[in-house]
């Protein structure tokens, strides 16, 4: 299969989305190395969850799919497949010398321009590529417009359309010391 056949398939689960009145026209599939790993379909109407985006969807079952531990991961089980800590990939900007895996490796193919949850998710899952068929314009002209949380995140956050303030700085403190005084801590 190509870039065709997988937006295709993408297509095709968007399509079955809004016929049964799931959610809207969104549909993801993720590879890995040639071949569909996990589909997802929008399925925010069907469940109320504001987060049950087809290329959410498709990454949840990819993890599922790829390390069929995940929902039970112990010590014993936490470097395999997503959880592997790999070295930064060279001229990377990140911190820290090495992460999780999580889904390097695997590609997604969905059918609209992800909107800026899913491409948060799609960086956080380090996922390799992203192929999209349908662009901002043309996901504008049916009625999906992410144009407004692009420009609010560029404000600083005591500007934004909705409350972002800092509180008691002393309680998170406690989670991040933790974090921090952890000798087998586990970037992801």
């Amino acid at each position: 299969m190509g870039h065709r056949e997988f937006l295709a398939t993408a297509a095709r689960l968007a399509t079955e989305s809004v016929e049964n009145g799931w959610g809207g026209p969104f549909g993801a599939v993720i590879t890995h190395a040639g071949e569909i790993v996990a589909r997802g379909q929008n399925r925010v109407l069907l469940t109320a969850d504001p987060t049950a985006h087809g290329e959410v969807e498709a990454i949840r079952k990819a993890i599922q799919f790829l390390n069929p531990e995940a929902p039970t991961v112990s010590q014993e089980h936490q470097n395999e497949y997503t959880l592997e800590l790999v070295p930064r990939p060279e001229g990377s900007p990140d911190i820290l010398p090495q992460r999780a895996r999580m889904l390097q490796g695997c590609s997604i193919y969905t059918s609209g321009v992800p909107c800026p949850m899913c491409m948060s998710a799609i960086y956080w899952a380090r996922i390799d590529a992203v192929y999209y068929s349908c662009d901002w314009k043309a996901t504008e002209e049916i009625g999906f417009s992410d144009n407004f949380q692009y420009e609010d995140f560029q404000r600083p956050p005591d500007q934004r359309s909705i409350t972002v303030e800092q509180m008691h700085p002393e309680l998170g403190a406690q989670a991040y010391q933790a974090w921090r005084e952890r000798p087998n801590r586990h970037p992801y």
